[in-house]
């Protein structure tokens, strides 16, 4: 089944290229060029990535990724930026992004980056067969196979990485793991020094599943290390 796909960038001729290799991957296309409109668009929720640049007339790609995520949008976005700082491509992914590109970028490297996100989409989607269906910790859910998380018995909104870092955590609970490893295997990539990304992510899993942030439940931190989900929850 092909995949939808918005790209919200002003520049033409980058957008019309990203449409091209897009379709050659069997993916549907829509394009904005206004960050205001394309916000709008985006909120929809009816589409499988977000290809999103920073620099956007009317509102700016970490505005939108941010307002994306406050309103449960939780759509994978691809971000885009002609930007070379470290700080940019930190507070891209701090802001809910799944992963970013810099300009230049080669045609290669895009469609590798999309066919990742794709790939780990459609893994995520389906579980080892081995795999609990169902992973119960104290007043949390975890229902694998729908990617589903209920806090008792009520629904919570979680974005991809946020949904995978609690996933993670909770089928290994009392395994500590540094942030250098949960960017590995939660981002894919190894983004050297965006460690702070890690915390941003706890930081708002714990907002939304832990009843006091000053005494977690379930996420806790190992200190020196990293964290871990605790042991002692039945």
């Amino acid at each position: 089944m092909s995949k939808k796909v918005l790209i919200i960038e002003d520049d033409e001729s980058i957008s019309e290229l990203l449409t091209i290799h897009l379709k050659d991957m069997d993916c549907q296309t829509e394009s904005e060029k206004d960050g205001k409109i394309g916000y709008e668009t985006a909120s929809t929720g009816d589409f499988d990535l977000i290809i999103l640049d920073i620099n956007l007339p009317h509102k700016d790609g970490l505005d939108i990724c941010r307002d994306l995520r406050a309103n449960k949008i939780n759509t994978p976005i691809l971000m885009l930026t002609a930007r070379s700082e470290e700080i940019d491509k930190i507070l891209g992914l701090e802001t809910g992004a799944d992963d970013y590109l810099t300009k230049p970028f080669s045609v290669r490297e895009f469609t590798a980056r999309v066919k990742a996100i794709f790939r780990r989409i459609e893994m995520l989607k389906t579980p080892s067969d081995d795999a609990e269906e169902i992973i119960a910790k104290g007043n949390i859910e975890i229902d694998q196979k729908k990617r589903k998380v209920l806090k008792s018995g009520e629904r919570v909104d979680l974005t991809p990485k946020e949904y995978d870092l609690l996933n993670l955590l909770a089928k290994n609970p009392g395994r500590s793991y540094t942030r250098e490893r949960l960017l590995s295997l939660i981002w894919g990539y190894e983004f050297s020094g965006y460690e702070h990304t890690v915390n941003s992510h706890i930081n708002r899993l714990r907002a939304k599943i832990e009843d006091d942030l000053n005494q977690p439940t379930y996420i806790l931190t190992t200190w020196g290390v990293g964290y871990r989900f605790s042991d002692e929850i039945n």
